[in-house]
């Protein structure tokens, strides 16, 4: 048999190499695959943990709408002793990347090595600089933690340092158990109720000027918060805060005297202990002496008034006279029994103790019945109030969806949180509260106008005004508790910046958009049935 042609040989040794390179080809390719797109863990690049930066697990609000996600990112690299034109790569870098031109074009020097030019890309934004074709450039892969509702839950939710490590907020309280987690946490928002509060809050605050606000809702019977707002706010995408950003939470980090809002506590109280009749008359009719101090009224209401009349009509000298019954011991041991003496624990870890008397006389049982000479974070409050009114069992504000009704220790008997939401709905219908009112939603609640103290003393024209509502009244499934700070009034307020001005309606509107997503109906039959004694000639 004749041997093979030479041309032969060789046509046949090429094919056999093609082939061969097909194949490696085709294994690099694999690999390729595995380590870019799958990152060599079988997961997607997306959740996949890189080197030195693990994954935290989605935040993702009660009906599943994502609150926070880490994100592939990439930081861009260049060495400008390749480039041509060292100032023209500089330019498009920056028109890329959104870096500084001018840095660039200051670091872009012959010789250099490489130069950082952007953190944090992402995958559309390095095509983009991709697509320049400049040379010498390189990517170094990372994860990025990513806030889709940006300024909406900021304080709440809070941030993550460039290591991926919680520093405030839930990032920081649930670090543990989200950091590595490829399970989404579901938290105890909803971010339509979210948006439907901050709408409000922010509109009321900038209507009357106030410097700072806050509100909250909270499931009376599950302690769950269901939105949080604290403004000013920021934005949590960004590393730097913006002109009159901040990042302080004032529901759970500060504390203020909050006036005439903690009267629920010193009825609560009274009821409880028997100590006061609904019905009975008080005289408010002067101001009421205690040594060398005098507690006055913001209104006249004439010289005496029922005991539900005090409280609709936000009476301190009447209060005062009901708190002082009860006497110091038992006024701070029922105080301490709420959760209001001791800095509530949840899983947002900046909670603010409260601020109270280290001596308790009996000017500060006084002032302490009306809400002056004791200072409590407004979560503390708001957990404290549903207490109140949910039939008398202690609530623990939780920040994770948990729609179990918590049985906590009862803090007062059924009756008084019965006759507690039979007061509340008094304010509204014939008191000071009378703007939060809601047709068909029955809303209770209480106004507080609190003096703020300064250096000499507490000033009229400082106030902090909020205001605590619970619906329906008959039966509290929801609170909602809005505080502005030093509020100025308006042509439409007649001047006025109380909180039955400010707070009040501002409540109100809230409930309106949020009751319908929360199902709770409007009752447009709903007759008013109220044993309380109304006021008396």
């Amino acid at each position: 048999m004749a041997a093979p042609q030479p041309a032969v040989v060789v046509k046949r040794r090429i094919i056999v190499a093609a082939l061969a390179s097909a194949v490696a080809f085709s294994v690099i390719g694999a690999r390729l695959v595995e380590v870019m797109v799958l990152n060599g863990t079988g997961r997607p690049a997306a959740v996949a943990a890189l080197p030195g930066k693990p994954t935290r697990g989605d935040l993702v609000d009660r009906n599943g709408v994502l609150i926070a996600r880490d994100l592939p990112v990439s930081d861009l690299y260049a060495s400008p002793s390749v480039f041509a034109d060292p100032a023209e790569a500089a330019a498009r870098l920056a028109e890329a990347t959104g870096a500084s031109k001018a840095r660039l074009q200051k670091a872009f020097v012959p010789k250099k090595g490489y130069v950082l030019v952007q953190r944090a890309l992402t995958p559309d934004e390095r095509d983009h600089v991709m697509s320049l074709g400049l040379p010498g450039l390189n990517f170094e892969k990372g994860l990025k933690r990513y806030y889709p509702s940006g300024r909406a839950v900021a304080h709440a939710v809070g941030q993550v340092d460039a290591d991926a490590h919680g520093v405030s907020g839930l990032e920081l309280g649930l670090d543990k158990s989200v950091r590595g987690s490829h399970e989404p946490t579901q938290l105890s928002f909803d971010m339509r109720v979210q948006y439907a509060l901050q709408r409000e809050i922010a509109d009321t605050a900038r209507k009357f000027h106030a410097i700072a606000a806050a509100g909250l809702v909270m499931n009376v019977h599950t302690g769950e918060v269901l939105a949080l707002t604290s403004l000013p706010d920021y934005e949590p995408n960004l590393r730097t805060l913006g002109e009159g950003d901040s990042i302080r939470n004032r529901i759970t980090q500060d504390v203020y005297e909050l006036g005439s809002i903690f009267k629920v506590f010193a009825f609560t109280e009274a009821l409880e202990e028997g100590t006061v009749r609904l019905d009975e008359m008080i005289d408010i009719g002067k101001p009421l002496r205690i040594g060398r101090f005098s507690i006055g009224d913001y209104d006249d209401h004439g010289h005496s008034i029922t005991a539900a009349m005090v409280f609709a009509d936000s009476s301190n000298i009447g209060t005062a006279q009901i708190g002082l019954r009860s006497g110091a011991e038992k006024q701070k041991a029922f105080l301490e029994k709420l959760g209001l003496l001791t800095p509530i624990k949840t899983e947002v870890p900046e909670i603010a103790a409260p601020l109270y008397p280290r001596r308790w006389s009996i000017t500060e049982t006084a002032t302490v019945s009306f809400g002056h000479g004791i200072s409590v974070n407004p979560l503390a409050f708001a957990a404290a109030a549903a207490s109140v009114v949910n039939g008398g069992t202690k609530v623990t504000p939780t920040f994770l969806k948990n729609a179990t009704v918590q049985h906590g220790e009862r803090v007062i008997s059924e009756e008084t949180s019965i006759a507690m939401r039979q007061l509340m709905r008094l304010v509204v219908t014939d008191g000071t509260g009378s703007k939060a009112e809601v047709p068909g939603y029955e809303i209770g609640g209480k106004t507080g106008t609190a003096e703020k103290p300064t250096k000499h003393g507490y000033s009229r024209k400082l106030q902090i005004t909020s205001f605590v509502g619970a619906f329906p009244s008959s039966d509290p499934q929801f609170l909602v508790f809005a505080m502005f700070d030093e509020p100025k009034g308006n042509k439409e307020s007649f001047g006025f910046a109380t909180a039955g001005w400010t707070a009040a309606p501002a409540v109100g509107r809230v409930i309106a958009r949020i009751a319908p997503l929360l199902g709770v109906p409007r009752n447009e039959h709903f007759q008013e049935v109220s044993t309380i004694a109304a006021d008396v000639p």
